[in-house]
């Protein structure tokens, strides 16, 4: 079980590492190289990872669609725009394009990071709701996180008429273009772990109740249920912990197409094994 929920910790960063590598690399270039060059540079790392997607799974990622629609728009607006414009605003697109696809991914219900939803551990329903619980916390704040972030970059060239993304003697635009949003990102990803890190925590509780369900033959005694209910919960819990205090359910439910067995609730508790 530690070990289920510490991989779901590292699923937890790689998956943000990976699913914001297009912008991340955007973020890093477009103050220091040529807007086209960071704009080029960032389709090409999306475009890499919806074929990676493509080589490990059947289907495309919200995130991955996301980041290669943005970075096309962005590429056609650094070569059709002028100089000036994208100074101004070139940033604040690409917190708009991070945030609307992260924003529509929470609304149809699909995880913008899937490595997170896939993660969760399914052995028992009480831990599979926490994590899912989480998923959507985690989404949530990031989605808060990039909102401030277009909120913050869109202040400069509102404000001022001469703004400039790769100007560094105002302080107005190299706060809210640069200092407030990569605070806020410093922020979002110290406050995702700390919940991921609270879920470990409360998964791995001795005090949690967990529940599953065992299937068994109709004319079996209680105590041929309570030893099948301990089995089961045996093989959910995982090397060097234990199932404890388990309870089966009053009544089973028949199977579909056969009356000869029924399906069983149960409840139990975990603590390391000594």
């Amino acid at each position: 079980m530690l070990a289920t929920t510490s991989a779901y910790l590292d699923l937890h960063i790689v998956g943000i590492l990976s699913g914001f590598a297009p912008w991340i690399v955007y973020w890093v270039l477009v103050g220091n190289v040529p807007f086209a060059t960071a704009a080029v540079l960032a389709l090409v790392v999306a475009v890499a990872s919806v074929l990676v997607g493509r080589i490990q799974r059947m289907s495309l990622q919200p995130l991955e669609i996301g980041a290669t629609a943005t970075f096309t728009v962005l590429t056609v607006l650094t070569f059709a725009l002028s100089e000036s414009v994208l100074e101004r605003w070139l940033l604040t697109w690409s917190n708009v394009g991070i945030l609307v696809v992260a924003l529509i991914s929470v609304l149809i219900g699909r995880s913008f990071v899937p490595e997170l939803a896939d993660a969760g551990p399914s052995a028992d329903e009480i831990r599979e709701e926490m994590f899912g619980r989480l998923n959507i916390q985690v989404q949530w704040l990031w989605v808060a996180t990039f909102a401030g972030m277009t909120v913050s970059s869109s202040i400069p060239p509102l404000a001022l008429g001469d703004s400039s993304i790769v100007d560094p003697r105002t302080a107005l635009s190299v706060g809210f273009y640069w200092v407030v949003p990569v605070v806020l990102l410093a922020l979002a990803a110290l406050a995702s772990r700390t919940l991921v890190n609270r879920l470990i925590a409360a998964a791995n509780s001795p005090d949690v109740l967990r529940r599953t369900t065992f299937v068994a033959f109709r004319e079996l005694a209680i105590d041929e249920l309570y030893y099948l209910a301990q089995q089961k919960a045996e093989r959910e819990v995982g090397a060097g912990m234990e199932a404890y205090a388990v309870q089966v359910g009053s009544a089973g439910v028949p199977l579909t197409g056969d009356e000869s067995r029924e399906s069983w609730p149960a409840t139990y508790k975990v603590r390391e094994r000594h």
